[in-house]
């Protein structure tokens, strides 16, 4: 589907969405939830997440470490895809397109066809979200230059070089520390996040192509490039 394609969606707030999944989480949404409890980012990656601040917990009993009955406790910072369900966005070519996903079991949403897809995101704030992923997009180049810089590919074979990247990356347990991976999830850390969001990102990106630039092991470059591809939607294939 496109942003013109029939499309609505009534949420009953059952909470059967908000269990059992696998939700991404770019550092836009770790601002935004830190911001909606009154918390410090630090604190949010601790509280919320998993994977360095990358995936949203979800508890023993399936539950999304938010949850409060069948209501979200953090529902003004709500992750992008907390905002986008039922629908799922994918990138390609750089193309956005839209696709539903299967309800949860026992949802009482209701699926129709009475507005389009970009009623549907308008109404749940996904703009800001979407423009605030873009601009941590604009750091892969920032990225390909220095790993490109860095890296000694007569040494290490590409493929090889990027399979590792990945599998450090994505791993949720046993990784190494990785000060860029921490710093682009804890923007408060850094010294951002005092200001409004506009300010804030701003400030965010500044400083991690300042961090990025002065880095010198590539292979922690590539891990943290696969780690902020796959936050804001991409494949990990996009880092390279």
């Amino acid at each position: 589907m496109n942003r013109k394609s029939p499309f609505s969606y009534v949420c009953n707030a059952c909470g059967r969405c908000c269990h059992d999944k696998v939700i991404t989480l770019s550092p836009y949404d770790v601002l935004r939830l830190a911001r909606a409890v009154g918390i410090t980012t630090r604190e949010a990656i601790a509280r919320y997440t998993i994977r360095r601040g990358s995936i949203l917990k979800f508890n023993d009993n399936g539950a999304c470490a938010a949850l409060e009955g069948a209501r979200c406790g953090a529902h003004r910072g709500r992750p992008l895809a907390c905002r986008l369900y039922p629908l799922g966005i994918e990138h390609a070519e750089d193309q956005e397109r839209f696709v539903t996903l299967e309800p949860a079991a026992g949802s009482l949403g209701v699926y129709g066809g009475d507005g389009a897809v970009n009623d549907f995101l308008d109404a749940q704030g996904v703009a800001e979200y979407l423009e605030a992923n873009a601009g941590y997009a604009s750091l892969m180049a920032v990225f390909r230059e220095r790993i490109a810089a860095t890296a000694d590919f007569d040494r290490v074979e590409p493929r090889e070089f990027w399979r590792r990247a990945v599998r450090e990356a994505l791993a949720e347990s046993g990784y190494d520390a990785n000060p860029l991976i921490d710093a682009m999830f804890d923007a408060g850390g850094i010294g951002c996040g005092v200001v409004g969001d506009a300010e804030t990102i701003a400030a965010h990106l500044e400083r991690l192509t300042e961090m990025i630039r002065r880095e010198s092991n590539a292979e922690l470059l590539a891990a943290a490039a696969v780690m902020l591809a796959v936050s804001i939607g991409y494949s990990p294939g996009e880092a390279s």
